[in-house]
């Protein structure tokens, strides 16, 4: 492997992304993971005027920083109101990522895993120059109850669910899909099956 390869794991809500990234983190897999991103440009000053503007100064805590749990409600209470997050937050996220491309490239990593939970498709989105698409599905009854026993509210749950693509549009993006319908260790030797016959032909 001579140039970054850029490896995108897609899913649901619960399905399992983390336990298929980390499957492949523990192989000497780079990470970014977009969330964690989302939620770092969240301390950006400029982005912190934007959503006050857009949603009010109260989604603050009292040091000034943004109390996710208060955005969320506000930001995903309409396709409109998630519409006025992401034009606020998408292009800083792009931003930092290409900027954590960049850097990584520049060091010689040979590959890097990017778990992406808000993936649409991948002609308009950061996957555009992805290498693989990776997607892991699961039974939505499963995957409530996998997010609800991480600490999710249900009805928070279910309404990120309903403003995500379905797994039949995951499926047709992907390259990869694995079914997560059993165990976390399954699932976790499946990517690790599959990586190692990947890496054999590159």
């Amino acid at each position: 492997m001579s140039e970054l390869k850029q490896l995108f794991v897609i899913g649901g809500m619960g399905s399992g992304k983390s336990t298929a990234s980390q499957a492949l983190v523990d192989q000497g897999l780079a990470l970014i993971d977009l969330d964690k991103v989302g939620h770092d440009i969240l301390k950006w000053e400029l982005v912190k005027e934007d959503l006050a503007a857009a949603f009010g100064d109260d989604i603050f805590d009292d040091d000034g920083e943004v109390v996710r749990s208060r955005l969320a409600a506000k930001a995903f209470a309409t396709p409109a109101d998630t519409r006025k997050l992401n034009r606020i937050t998408m292009p800083r996220i792009e931003e930092a990522f290409m900027d954590a491309i960049d850097e990584l490239k520049s060091q010689g990593t040979q590959a890097v895993v990017v778990e992406y939970s808000v993936f649409k498709n991948r002609e308009m989105s950061l996957a555009y120059d992805a290498d693989v698409v990776i997607a892991v599905l699961a039974p939505i009854d499963a995957r409530i109850e996998r997010a609800v026993a991480s600490g999710f509210d249900e009805a928070d749950v279910r309404q990120r669910i309903a403003r995500q693509i379905t797994d039949a549009d995951r499926v047709e993006a992907a390259d990869v899909v694995f079914n997560n319908d059993s165990t976390k260790e399954e699932l976790y030797n499946d990517v690790l099956s599959w990586w190692n016959t990947y890496k054999a032909s590159l």
